[in-house]
């Protein structure tokens, strides 16, 4: 009777242990997504610059001649 419960204690620590990782994988895995949808808008914002600025120095360069 002792081997088949302990199998079944073990068990259920196995699959606590495998829970508790999982949640933390899904936690780092929100904020792993946060990150990278702050950092694509800061890509956006940088490149909607780097345009404005290409923009004007194009100007610049007609007004130039």
């Amino acid at each position: 009777m002792f081997w088949p419960m302990l199998a079944i204690a073990l068990g259920f620590l196995g699959l606590a242990v495998l829970g508790i990782l999982g949640i933390k994988v899904f936690v780092e895995v929100q904020r792993l997504g946060r990150q990278v949808a702050r950092t694509t808008q800061r890509i956006q914002q940088a490149a909607e610059e780097l345009e404005d600025a290409a923009t004007d120095l194009a100007r610049t360069g007609e007004a130039l001649r």
